[in-house]
């Protein structure tokens, strides 16, 4: 796990699904006044550098948020928050979902109190996190994001929104996801809990969330997009996200990402 590093991935057609989909979910929940918890299990940096040689290495974000920010409509919520940061950080810069969620949540100036709670382990991204997003109101643990999350649920607030986004390096990260999702619900039931999965050649994925699906969640929305490999010997073909206690919006906001961004 200590091993991955987000900064080669950043902005792939992935990052584009997830994010998306979490600007989505952070727009309604802040439609409210009353102040929210946000919670990510394994954060990354928090900003990327898409012209570093990280990412240029492997391209994809040359077809991923550089084909696709464009398509979105000028209001929609994700190329608003992206569009925004780059005018502050560079054209080449690229929000992680922690930056995200900060200024989706901090820019209502109606609501006060919300809290964001981030775990990561690995070392040079814990630092790199700590030093770009701001310390009122954010939280930033060096610890491995599935135990912390257990012990920090619920949060308070009590309303809000987990993201969780392993790495998926290691057997476990599919293996015990079915029932981590199972006791963190059953810990925190009123929560908009968020998995994003890697769609992969070999389906890895396919037993994880079957199992996932035969929890039997009551209120639950997944949500997936295929797209092409980044290059020779790239496993990812797809992106999925699993979200308990979705906005009841979201099932119709969610059909025009496929359109977005796998054509």
């Amino acid at each position: 796990m200590l091993s991955y590093q987000h900064a080669y991935h950043a902005g792939n057609r992935a990052d584009v699904h997830k994010h998306a989909i979490l600007a989505l979910v952070l727009t309604y929940m802040g439609r409210k006044p009353k102040p929210l918890t946000y919670m990510e299990t394994h954060a990354g940096r928090g900003l990327y550098d898409l012209g570093s040689s990280e990412a240029k290495k492997t391209g994809e974000a040359a077809h991923g948020v550089a084909e696709l920010l464009a398509r979105f409509p000028t209001d929609h919520p994700y190329r608003r928050v992206v569009e925004a940061i780059r005018a502050e950080h560079g054209e080449t810069s690229y929000p992680g979902s922690p930056m995200i969620a900060e200024r989706m949540l901090t820019s209502n100036i109606e609501r006060s109190g919300d809290r964001l709670q981030l775990a990561e382990l690995h070392p040079q991204e814990h630092a790199a996190l700590s030093e770009v997003m701001p310390r009122s109101g954010v939280h930033i643990y060096k610890e491995d994001g599935f135990p912390w999350a257990a012990r920090r649920c619920p949060p308070t607030p009590r309303r809000g929104v987990m993201m969780i986004d392993p790495s998926y390096e290691l057997d476990h990260d599919f293996t015990g996801l079915p029932s981590f999702l199972e006791g963190l619900h059953s810990l925190w039931p009123v929560g908009v809990i968020m998995l994003w999965y890697p769609i992969l050649t070999n389906g890895e994925q396919d037993e994880m969330m079957d199992e996932i699906e035969q929890i039997g969640f009551a209120d639950t929305l997944r949500h997936e997009v295929q797209f092409r490999a980044a290059g020779d010997g790239h496993r990812l073909i797809g992106s999925g996200v699993f979200a308990i206690n979705p906005p009841y919006t979201l099932a119709d906001e969610v059909i025009d990402l496929s359109t977005l961004i796998e054509t």
